[in-house]
């Protein structure tokens, strides 16, 4: 075989263990963090494995797509580079798929949070003086030095 399909099956390795490692952590500790956001343990549940399957399909599926390498490979040091290139993307895709998670599921628990509050928010304790404005001067105590 050539360094092209090493490439390939080291590639389709390293991603595969990525992808799997990766969806295992976040379902986990994700599943705290979805009870919070979802009053009811069982839709909790069924959310945390819908988006473990949406997570696989998505980053699987732009793991084959960048599969492809039009350019020749020439030697292990090409290869090693390409693999390099193609792994790190992979990373990045986990990395955006995570963290656009994590924020949609921030905005929909706070805005529930916010309709469940049944108090309004704590008003001031007091007042700023307006800007511009010297504020008055207070004597240090009950009598003030003597000059």
């Amino acid at each position: 075989m050539d360094a092209k399909v090493w490439m390939y099956l080291a590639y389709l390795a390293v991603s595969i263990g990525l992808t799997v490692w990766v969806a295992r952590t976040l379902s986990r500790n994700g599943l705290v963090f979805l009870r919070d956001v979802f009053p009811d343990s069982r839709l909790a549940e069924a959310v945390n494995s819908l988006l473990v399957v949406g997570f696989y399909l998505l980053n699987l599926g732009y793991v084959t797509v960048a599969m492809k390498e039009s350019d020749p490979i020439g030697d292990a040091s090409q290869a090693l580079e390409q693999l390099s290139l193609k792994v790190g993307m992979v990373l990045l895709v986990l990395g955006a798929l995570h963290f656009f998670n994590v924020f949609a599921l921030g905005r929909y628990r706070r805005g529930r949070l916010r309709q469940q509050s049944t108090q309004p928010p704590i008003p001031p304790a007091g007042m700023l003086p307006p800007q511009g404005v010297p504020r008055p001067v207070q004597p240090a105590g009950p009598n003030p030095p003597a000059r």
